[in-house]
């Protein structure tokens, strides 16, 4: 007992310290103390390099070694304003106290409980905690996993069993993952799916509402833009999936690696509408999307339209491995007892995490910092946008609360696109998230255009937001400059 709680308290009190180093932290770590942490930070490198799988890419070629509120340290003394959120999964900053706290005194009761096994206690606290913030109260049955693109597998096996048919139209420009399945529904890049067919089959693809899909002016007007996509996805119902063979129709309400393009409430009405129509299951992706990242808990409350499934992950546990996919009971109820499961599906450390998550939420009005920092953002880059220094580089700004982006023109892209400019300058996007770090802010590009999405935290100060704003700004400016 006495092990048990020494073990507990030195936890709770690590977390309390971290709790206390607050910005700017990039002032408080020395390189010599990350050094002396890692041994031979280059021997380290070295190994990382030469054994990690080369199939997976970085941003940068160094080691991590902290991360605390909007900041991030690694081992060669930098420390940078992190805009990236590890891909819009560290919502709340990274290690907050709430949320490490709980995962930590977790650790010292119940790491494991494998859900073919029984039910653990943060799984149902959690669930008590979700229910009031579903964006419809028809989703009321919850399956929990490890990553977004589990749950996209789970959300086709689902819509395979309860409609008894196969075939899932899904967007261009859509990311749901890298395994198998979620992989045949990713269109945004030919990257992630190159050399690894065939795929899986029975998919099919039509436009996002997005003028850059539909070879239409960025000024076309969203009716217009909706009207030309629900046209398409009626002659794929018509001429290459029969609506009583399709299953499901998948959609993030805002694209992701697409290039952050929020979805108009017309189109997903459509969508509502056709599914209603055919029988056919609506699946709303918000592993991107979710928890907070556009101004409400799931974007899909922009449109009020009901999801039949729902998957969740990235924000949902703040860092810790967590996905989740809800439905309706009516329709879960048809699954057979193992035909969903996993070793470390729903694993109880993380949904201790997730639990306090959803606390965090409530008690430190999050939503309402989305709301306001989403103002002075928006406003910054409208700045930046008129400034005669950038003249006509910026093509378009768009997203919703904090997950905006801006796409810069380009020579690069088809003759045929709208937005082609052969004076601009190559790879602007790239270049300037390059700039960007070297100034000291972490942000990342996305898609197959010249896009820079911003995704802070979500409790980002006022102060922070505006050093980043300020050194994209300089970042933008200078780039541009060299040509």
């Amino acid at each position: 007992m006495l092990t048990r709680l020494y073990a507990t308290e030195r936890c709770a009190l690590k977390v309390a310290g971290a709790s206390q180093m607050r910005t700017p932290l990039y002032i408080r770590a020395s390189t010599k103390t990350n050094a002396r942490e890692y041994g031979s930070a280059a021997d380290d490198l070295a190994l990382g390099q030469r054994h990690v799988t080369k199939g997976v890419g970085r941003l940068t070629e160094a080691i991590m070694t902290k991360g605390a509120d909007s900041y991030v340290h690694f081992h060669d003394g930098r420390h940078l304003l992190d805009f990236t959120c590890g891909i819009g999964v560290t919502n709340l900053g990274h290690c907050h106290p709430k949320v490490s706290r709980a995962a930590a005194e977790q650790c010292m009761d119940l790491v494991h409980c494998q859900c073919s096994i029984s039910f653990h206690g943060p799984t149902i606290r959690l669930i008590e905690k979700l229910l009031p913030v579903m964006p419809h109260p028809s989703l009321d049955s919850f399956y929990f996993w490890n990553s977004g693109s589990e749950a996209v597998e789970a959300a086709i096996k689902m819509a395979r069993v309860f409609t008894g048919r196969q075939n899932i139209v899904c967007m261009q420009g859509a990311y749901h993952g890298r395994t198998y399945g979620a992989m045949a529904l990713t269109k945004s890049k030919t990257s992630y799916s190159e050399g690894f067919f065939p795929l899986m089959p029975g998919v099919f693809s039509i436009p996002f509402p997005f003028w850059h899909q539909l070879g239409v002016r960025p000024n076309t007007s969203e009716a217009e833009l909706v009207r030309l996509a629900l046209y398409q996805l009626d002659l794929v119902l018509k001429q290459q999936t029969a609506p009583h063979d399709t299953a499901a129709i998948i959609i993030e309400p805002v694209l992701g690696e697409g290039g952050y393009v929020p979805a108009p409430p017309a189109f997903l009405k459509g969508l509502r509408n056709v599914c209603d129509k055919h029988g056919i299951l609506l699946i709303v992706d918000e592993v991107q999307s979710g928890f907070g990242r556009t101004g409400k808990m799931f974007n899909i409350e922009y449109s009020g339209v009901r999801p039949d499934i729902m998957t969740m992950a990235k924000g949902l546990a703040n860092g810790f491995p967590l996905s989740c996919i809800v439905s309706r009971k009516e329709l879960t109820d048809k699954l057979k007892p193992g035909s969903m499961g996993g070793t470390y599906a729903g694993n109880a450390v993380s949904c201790a995490a997730a639990a306090a998550v959803l606390d965090a939420f409530r008690e430190e009005k999050v939503l309402d910092n989305v709301s306001a920092r989403s103002k002075e953002l928006l406003s910054s880059l409208k700045m930046l946008e008129h400034c005669s220094e950038v003249d006509k580089n910026i093509v378009d700004i768009r997203g919703q609360g904090l997950m905006i982006a801006v796409e810069f023109a380009s020579p690069l892209y088809p003759s045929q696109d709208p937005v082609a400019s052969p004076t601009a300058p190559k790879s602007l996007a790239s270049r300037v998230a390059k700039r960007c770090m070297e100034k000291g802010l972490l942000i990342l590009t996305t898609s197959v255009y010249e896009v820079i999405r911003f995704i802070p935290p979500l409790n980002i100060s006022q102060e922070d937001l505006k050093r980043g704003c300020d050194v994209f700004t300089e970042a933008v400016k200078e780039v541009v400059r060299e040509g």
